[in-house]
C-alpha cells in the first residue's frame, strides 16, 4: 500500500496548503477536475508533465481505498 506522504502533501507555502503531488505545484484537485470533465489520465499527464503516471495512479488508488474504508453500509 502506498502512503499518502509519498504521493501528495500539503505545505502552507505551496498553494496555500492545498494538497499537491509531491515535488510539484499541481494539486490533487486538478487531477480530479480533469477526470470529472471526462478527460483521460493521459491528457492530464500531458498538461502537467511534472506529475508522474505512478503518482497519479497511486493518488487515485489511495482515494479509492479511503472512500471504500469510510463508506457507510446501506
Amino acid at each position: 500500500m502506498t502512503t499518502v506522504a509519498r504521493v501528495i502533501h500539503s505545505d502552507p507555502n505551496i498553494l496555500g496548503g492545498t494538497p499537491v503531488f509531491v515535488g510539484t505545484r499541481v494539486s490533487m484537485t486538478t487531477l480530479l477536475d480533469y477526470l470529472e470533465a471526462g478527460d483521460p489520465l493521459d491528457e492530464f499527464l500531458d498538461h502537467f508533465p511534472s506529475v508522474r503516471r505512478e503518482q497519479a495512479v497511486a493518488a487515485l488508488e489511495l482515494a479509492k481505498e479511503m472512500l471504500t474504508a469510510y463508506a457507510n453500509p446501506a
